[in-house]
């Protein structure tokens, strides 16, 4: 989809569909005003005899308005002003565009930068008109025989302003074109079956973005973790005959001295559950296990697409966890990188065996802060369902950070605790600590596991098993975390 800002005037804007919008009580925004008044108070009276509804989100099409050059007008309703916030404003532009695609326009111009969300600045607004667009534009169709029809869907949006556009508006719609590439590489990577999206694939999807945009990208393979001693990440390994890859990016955006982040991504590309074998209902959804790691490439994507002023490595320990006769079995013992040893309780509890290694790895590049995303336990879907992503911190800062950048471009966070009480549960009388710590507080006591192996720098985990897919009949990659993890780093870039 192709995207623009452009200064217009409404009622003379030549396009499919123009779209804008009505508050509770006939408040019409300046655009429905301009469109009112070109065409003889035609709107108003319609809005009078009910026929245009004002409820936040509704959407009324009209044909052939007289004396408006665009073909097609679709009113949305934004309710009362004073509720009017970033939920509604994201929910009315997504109404409009599916009554725009509806109606068979190829392009729309969106004069949603008078729409005054509570809480919202004009650049705000631009970006998340773009990212909406962007999400319901997204189709997954490239492995069925007949493709989704093409014919009728949009493809251009044009964000349009009665006054002239400043630049901070022109790079919030750039900005957010690129956020969208990154989103949508992250939900094709997370949607694609794992006999594509193999540890293999998503090595060579990382070498293709390092051509695309210039970044250094390192593959290790088995013998160069053996010589690093990843003992932790090599035993989720064992039962599977696709061969592991630990993926590294690297975005060189700001000067080379100044510190990295590190961004963390969890790239089991099918979780069987191994040895501890997983119940078969819905296994099938497990394919999104790798979601971390589609969400760094994600985020690479985005960054390096905006060309961030900023310092970036992306880790991504990627494998399979397969049952067989050489894998992994419950009440092995293995060694990290770090020299820590692990009792393995449970071979389903694998996310964390591979992040460790990998989250000591990143001590080498002496990081600003490191940030790991992973689909990592069950227990964060019952703790927060699937609004929230689960975050964990070892810095007040950090975590501060990361829910104010959620909060804004909506994909939000909700800090657990990290207290030392729930380390109790990872005691083992064979090992350093056992790799579960039972039933209680499960989300908790994995995040604490990670956080021996984060102690040398600010750090935060995300858990987003419940927040990176979406199932039944809207069964599909999210793209989450994403935005959150770009806006965050947008911020840190002063960008």
């Amino acid at each position: 989809m192709e995207f623009s800002l452009k200064h217009a005037t409404a009622d003379k804007v030549r396009s499919a569909c123009v779209v804008v919008g009505v508050y509770d009580g006939g408040k019409w925004t300046p655009s429905g005003e301009a469109i009112d008044k070109a065409a003889a108070g035609y709107l108003g009276n319609l809005l009078r005899r009910g026929d245009i509804k004002t409820k936040a989100g509704s959407c009324t099409l009209l044909h052939s308005v007289p004396d408006v050059v665009a073909a097609r007008i679709v009113v949305v309703g934004l309710g009362k002003p004073d509720e009017f916030r970033l939920k509604s404003f994201r929910e009315a532009v997504a109404n409009a565009l599916k009554a725009a695609s509806a109606s068979g326009a190829e392009d729309a111009t969106l004069f949603t930068l008078e729409w005054a969300a509570v809480g919202t600045s004009a650049s705000d607004r631009a970006m998340h008109s773009v990212v909406v667009a962007t999400d319901g534009a997204y189709r997954f169709d490239r492995l069925k025989s007949k493709k989704a029809d093409a014919d009728r869907a949009l493809k251009k949006v044009v964000i349009g302003s009665a006054t002239r556009t400043s630049a901070t508006e022109e790079h919030a719609v750039t900005r957010a074109a690129a956020l969208g590439s990154g989103i949508g590489l992250a939900k094709d990577l997370g949607n694609l079956p794992s006999n594509i999206c193999t540890p293999e694939y998503l090595a060579q999807c990382a070498k293709d973005l390092g051509k695309r945009h210039k970044l250094k990208v390192t593959v290790l393979e088995r013998k160069d973790m053996e010589k690093l001693g990843m003992g932790s990440f090599l035993s989720v390994t064992k039962g599977s005959q696709e061969p592991p890859k630990f993926i590294v990016l690297e975005y060189a955006g700001a000067r080379k001295k100044e510190k990295p982040v590190v961004l963390v991504g969890k790239g089991i590309t099918f979780d069987t559950g191994g040895i501890s074998l997983k119940p078969s209902a819905d296994m099938d959804e497990m394919k999104y296990d790798m979601s971390g790691a589609g969400s760094v490439l994600g985020t690479f994507e985005a960054v390096a697409g905006m060309g961030l002023p900023i310092n970036l490595v992306g880790l991504v320990p990627a494998c399979e966890n397969m049952p067989s006769g050489t894998a992994t079995k419950p009440g092995d013992v293995v060694t990290s990188m770090s020299g820590q040893t692990i009792e393995i309780l449970n071979t389903d509890a694998e996310g964390r065996l591979i992040l460790c290694d990998a989250l000591t790895y990143a001590e080498r590049y002496d990081p600003a802060a490191v940030i790991d995303i992973a689909t990592l336990t069950g227990a964060c879907v019952i703790a927060l369902g699937h609004v929230a992503t689960g975050m964990y911190a070892n810095q007040d800062d950090l975590a501060a950070e990361l829910e104010s950048a959620g909060a804004a471009i909506w994909d939000r966070v909700w800090r657990m605790p990290l207290w030392e009480d729930y380390q109790e549960q990872l005691k083992s009388p064979f090992a350093d600590m056992a790799n579960i710590g039972g039933r209680p507080a499960g989300s908790v006591t994995a995040a604490c596991f990670l956080a021996r192996y984060a102690e040398k720098y600010p750090w935060a985990h995300l858990d987003i098993a419940g927040t990176a897919w979406k199932s039944g009949r809207d069964k599909g990659s999210t793209g989450r975390p994403v935005p959150l993890l770009t806006a965050f780093l947008m911020r840190r870039a002063g960008a």
